[in-house]
């Protein structure tokens, strides 16, 4: 069996069904930041799967979409091995969505026509909170190192030299 291994930061999400779908009654404890369709009664910070099967997602068909970039149709070749794979271990056709923004493929996921994704660190939080992602894999390399590196740019006269420098100022940060 191919093992597939991809570059840089992977978040797969848990196949839809076994997200949660529908919201959660008045027995849930702790919601956190979670959207009121959540619940969070195991404090793991992540949507529980509902207790009852009923409202668990099983769509016929799969849908699989990569982090957004700037030609979507890029990445539908790149995964086409691991859509085979996941057809197979699932039973159920897989289906590419070339999302064009962390908007869209979040709006997606929140909205049910999204089941398993690539989702970068910055949406990640989004995801969780607002569609009830579970995030359930991180790529990493083929020796099993695995992290995110951020790089801190600032103009040469700026006085920040070090991140302790930036307590008190304003920061953007992008993916």
């Amino acid at each position: 069996m191919r093992r597939f291994r991809f570059a840089g930061i992977f978040v797969a999400g848990a196949l839809a069904f076994a997200l949660p779908a529908a919201g959660q009654d008045a027995a849930c404890k702790n919601r956190g930041d979670l959207d009121k369709r959540f619940c969070d009664n195991n404090g793991d910070l992540v949507a529980d799967t509902p207790t009852d099967p009923s409202k668990w997602l099983n769509p016929d068909t799969l849908v699989f979409s990569y982090t957004p970039v700037e030609d979507p149709s890029v990445y539908e070749n790149v995964f086409t091995e691991f859509m085979a794979y996941l057809a197979k271990k699932t039973g159920k056709k897989v289906k590419w969505y070339g999302a064009d923004s962390y908007a869209s493929q979040v709006e997606a996921l929140r909205s049910g026509r999204l089941h398993v994704a690539g989702i970068s660190t910055g949406p990640t939080v989004f995801g969780v909170n607002l569609a009830g992602y579970v995030p359930i894999a991180m790529m990493a390399k083929s020796d099993g190192r695995f992290g995110y590196k951020l790089q801190l740019i600032t103009q040469k006269d700026s006085g920040i030299m070090k991140v302790s420098d930036l307590k008190g100022k304003r920061v953007a940060h992008v993916t």
